[in-house]
């Protein structure tokens, strides 16, 4: 699953990167190194420019909301349960398929945080000497450093009990897909630790190398079984993993610090 990621680089970066064609300085976002849902975060998509002569989609970095609201639900409440859509049933569930069919998105990140729970800790707690096991965080980056393009859906959905030209009548929100976690080893396999994506948990964001962007947010392309063919995952090795400090567990911290590798995982937490 994806539940926390890192998002820091500048929007000016991330225009060049993905070639961004509409961007309004006015929706920047502060770099962001424990996103979590319901925050706003950053997503390139195309698509086309309200009352423009173009007809053609543009493509654009927009601010969008992490938790998705389908366009028929009556509240917004459930979209902070709905950060994730996995790709194997995507194109079926009544939350997603829509938004698969035409409203496809890149979700920026420099990398996802997962949890995992340490050997002596589960021993604890399998004894019933602890309830609580504590979990140590690694996060998941690329390894050459180029950007996590993690695929993503978005949606509208229209609050009815505010006006037309109220700023808040839309709200526009995002889900990461996800697909299975990689079971071959790391790009950069740790001397101590998980040895594979899969090691650390059983799912990961289904990341998008730059060969797919152009196809990915096309939103002409509504074929579902053509664009089924796009969530195949990247090829293995491209990811490295690392331990880093619990304080990312509490998301009231936020700090490039978060990112700081550790030697072996902390203390009372080894894999």
């Amino acid at each position: 699953m994806c539940g926390r990621y890192a998002a820091s680089r500048r929007p000016e970066d991330l225009v060049e990167i993905f070639e961004i064609q509409k961007w309004e300085p006015e929706e920047t976002l502060e770099p962001d190194y424990n996103v979590a849902p319901t925050k706003e975060v950053f997503a390139v998509l195309d698509r086309v420019v309200k009352d423009a002569d173009d007809p053609r989609p543009v493509r654009q970095l927009r601010k969008l909301k992490w938790g998705l609201v389908p366009s028929w639900a009556k509240t917004p409440e459930g979209g902070a349960r709905m950060i994730n859509a996995r790709a194997e049933t995507v194109h079926e569930k009544p939350s997603y398929h829509r938004a698969f069919a035409t409203r496809r998105c890149i979700l920026p990140a420099d990398g996802y945080y997962e949890w995992v729970t340490g050997t002596q800790e589960r021993e604890l707690e399998v004894e019933g000497k602890k309830k609580r096991p504590r979990k140590q965080p690694y996060f998941v980056t690329p390894a050459d450093g180029s950007v996590f393009a993690m695929a993503g859906l978005y949606e509208f959905w229209r609050d009815r009990t505010l006006p037309d030209d109220h700023p808040r009548a839309w709200w526009v929100t995002c889900s990461v897909i996800t697909t299975e976690a990689e079971t071959t080893p790391l790009a950069v396999p740790p001397e101590e630790g998980p040895r594979a994506l899969a090691d650390i948990h059983p799912r990961m964001p289904l990341m998008l190398t730059p060969d797919r962007w152009d196809a990915w947010l096309d939103p002409s392309r509504t074929d579902t079984e053509d664009l089924r063919g796009l969530l195949a995952p990247p090829s293995p090795g491209l990811m490295r993993a690392f331990p880093v400090s619990t304080a990312v567990s509490n998301v009231r911290n936020n700090g490039p610090e978060l990112l700081n590798e550790l030697v072996a995982p902390e203390e009372g937490t080894l894999f």
